[in-house]
């Protein structure tokens, strides 16, 4: 790491619009590298939880079931983000760029 901030910089970046800090002031590659997967985390909670709203919407007419069920899926999307929110974290924090679980991969910032 080339900076004293750069590990606040990464846990910055997974704590929902804070990444923008990250954004605008990081300019080591392991804040951009943290910031990247901080919006990519941001942006696949947001998509996760517009499809689980139309999902709800969906199964409503179900009554209790569909409640129930779209209940559970809403559990399960909110703490596998929750639990990379907290991986992210814990590398930023120990100075390790890890990328995530199944988006890590993707790349919006070079």
């Amino acid at each position: 790491m080339e900076d004293s901030n750069d590990k606040v910089y990464g846990i910055l970046s997974y704590i929902g619009f804070l990444v923008l800090v990250p954004l605008l002031a990081g300019k080591s590659q392991f804040a951009r590298f943290h910031a990247n997967q901080g919006l990519v985390l941001l942006i696949a909670d947001f998509i996760l939880g517009v499809l689980i709203s139309i999902t709800t919407l969906v199964l409503s007419p179900l009554g209790i079931i569909g409640s129930i069920l779209g209940g559970i899926v809403s559990g399960v999307f909110g703490l596998c983000i929750f639990v990379m929110i907290i991986m992210g974290v814990v590398n930023a924090a120990n100075g390790e760029m890890k990328p995530l679980p199944i988006i890590g991969g993707i790349k919006l910032i070079k």
